[in-house]
Protein backbone atom coordinates (compact mmCIF):
# COMPACT_ATOMS: atom_id res chain seq x y z
CA UNK A 1 0.00 0.00 0.00
CA UNK A 2 2.74 2.44 0.99
CA UNK A 3 5.64 0.65 -0.67
CA UNK A 4 5.53 2.87 -3.76
CA UNK A 5 6.18 5.93 -1.50
CA UNK A 6 9.23 4.42 0.21
CA UNK A 7 12.49 4.39 -1.75
CA UNK A 8 14.77 2.39 0.52
CA UNK A 9 14.36 -0.80 2.44
CA UNK A 10 16.51 -1.51 5.51
CA UNK A 11 18.70 -3.89 3.53
CA UNK A 12 19.35 -1.16 0.92
CA UNK A 13 20.69 1.11 3.65
CA UNK A 14 22.81 -1.68 5.11
CA UNK A 15 24.27 -2.67 1.75
CA UNK A 16 25.09 0.88 0.61
CA UNK A 17 28.77 1.34 -0.23
CA UNK A 18 30.18 4.81 -0.79
CA UNK A 19 33.11 5.47 -3.07
CA UNK A 20 36.21 6.71 -1.32
CA UNK A 21 38.05 9.85 -2.43
CA UNK A 22 41.42 11.02 -1.26
CA UNK A 23 39.83 12.67 1.80
CA UNK A 24 37.26 9.96 2.52
CA UNK A 25 33.75 9.31 1.23
CA UNK A 26 32.39 11.49 -1.52
CA UNK A 27 30.35 14.09 0.31
CA UNK A 28 27.94 14.69 -2.56
CA UNK A 29 27.14 10.98 -2.80
CA UNK A 30 26.63 10.69 0.97
CA UNK A 31 24.45 13.81 1.04
CA UNK A 32 22.27 12.49 -1.80
CA UNK A 33 21.84 9.18 -0.03
CA UNK A 34 20.97 10.91 3.24
CA UNK A 35 18.41 13.06 1.39
CA UNK A 36 16.72 9.88 0.17
CA UNK A 37 16.73 8.50 3.73
CA UNK A 38 15.29 11.76 5.08
CA UNK A 39 12.54 11.64 2.43
CA UNK A 40 11.68 8.10 3.46
CA UNK A 41 11.55 9.05 7.13
CA UNK A 42 9.22 11.93 6.30
CA UNK A 43 6.98 9.47 4.44
CA UNK A 44 7.09 7.07 7.40
CA UNK A 45 6.11 9.85 9.79
CA UNK A 46 3.26 10.96 7.53
CA UNK A 47 2.03 7.37 7.22
CA UNK A 48 2.25 6.86 10.99
CA UNK A 49 0.37 10.10 11.69
CA UNK A 50 -2.37 9.20 9.20
CA UNK A 51 -2.71 5.73 10.69
CA UNK A 52 -2.84 7.16 14.23
CA UNK A 53 -5.63 9.55 13.18
CA UNK A 54 -7.52 6.72 11.51
CA UNK A 55 -7.03 4.55 14.59
CA UNK A 56 -8.37 7.30 16.87
CA UNK A 57 -11.42 7.78 14.63
CA UNK A 58 -12.09 4.04 14.56
CA UNK A 59 -11.71 3.76 18.34
CA UNK A 60 -14.18 6.63 18.74
CA UNK A 61 -16.60 4.90 16.41
CA UNK A 62 -16.18 1.64 18.32
CA UNK A 63 -16.93 3.43 21.60
CA UNK A 64 -20.05 5.01 20.09
CA UNK A 65 -21.23 1.66 18.75
CA UNK A 66 -20.60 -0.03 22.10
CA UNK A 67 -22.61 2.69 23.84
CA UNK A 68 -25.44 2.27 21.32
CA UNK A 69 -25.37 -1.48 21.91
CA UNK A 70 -25.55 -0.96 25.69
CA UNK A 71 -28.45 1.46 25.27
CA UNK A 72 -30.25 -0.95 22.96
CA UNK A 73 -29.81 -3.80 25.45
CA UNK A 74 -31.14 -1.61 28.25
CA UNK A 75 -34.10 -0.55 26.13
CA UNK A 76 -34.79 -4.17 25.26
CA UNK A 77 -34.70 -5.13 28.94
CA UNK A 78 -37.05 -2.29 29.81
CA UNK A 79 -39.49 -3.34 27.10
CA UNK A 80 -39.26 -6.99 28.12
CA UNK A 81 -39.78 -6.12 31.79
CA UNK A 82 -42.66 -3.79 31.03
CA UNK A 83 -44.37 -6.49 28.97
CA UNK A 84 -43.88 -8.99 31.76
CA UNK A 85 -45.15 -6.46 34.30
CA UNK A 86 -48.17 -5.56 32.16
CA UNK A 87 -49.12 -9.24 31.92
CA UNK A 88 -48.85 -9.57 35.67
CA UNK A 89 -50.76 -6.34 36.05
CA UNK A 90 -53.49 -7.59 33.73
CA UNK A 91 -53.80 -10.79 35.73
CA UNK A 92 -53.94 -8.76 38.93
CA UNK A 93 -56.61 -6.52 37.45
CA UNK A 94 -58.68 -9.52 36.43
CA UNK A 95 -58.41 -10.97 39.95
CA UNK A 96 -59.36 -7.65 41.51
CA UNK A 97 -62.34 -7.30 39.19
CA UNK A 98 -63.43 -10.81 40.05
CA UNK A 99 -63.14 -10.08 43.76
CA UNK A 100 -65.02 -6.80 43.35
CA UNK A 101 -67.79 -8.52 41.41
CA UNK A 102 -68.09 -11.15 44.14
CA UNK A 103 -68.21 -8.44 46.79
CA UNK A 104 -70.69 -6.26 44.91
CA UNK A 105 -72.94 -9.08 43.79
CA UNK A 106 -72.54 -10.79 47.15
CA UNK A 107 -73.58 -7.60 48.96
CA UNK A 108 -76.47 -7.07 46.58
CA UNK A 109 -77.66 -10.64 46.97
CA UNK A 110 -77.33 -10.29 50.78
CA UNK A 111 -79.34 -7.08 50.64
CA UNK A 112 -82.03 -8.75 48.49
CA UNK A 113 -82.23 -11.61 50.96
CA UNK A 114 -82.68 -9.12 53.80
CA UNK A 115 -85.35 -7.23 51.84
CA UNK A 116 -87.19 -10.47 51.02
CA UNK A 117 -87.38 -11.41 54.70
Amino acid sequence: MYQNKINLMPQDILDKDFKIDTRGYRLKEVDQFLDVIIGDYEQFLEIINNLEKEKAELLGEIMNLKQELRNSKLNMEVVTNSRANSEVTNVDIMRRLSQLEKMVYGVISSDKEKDDN
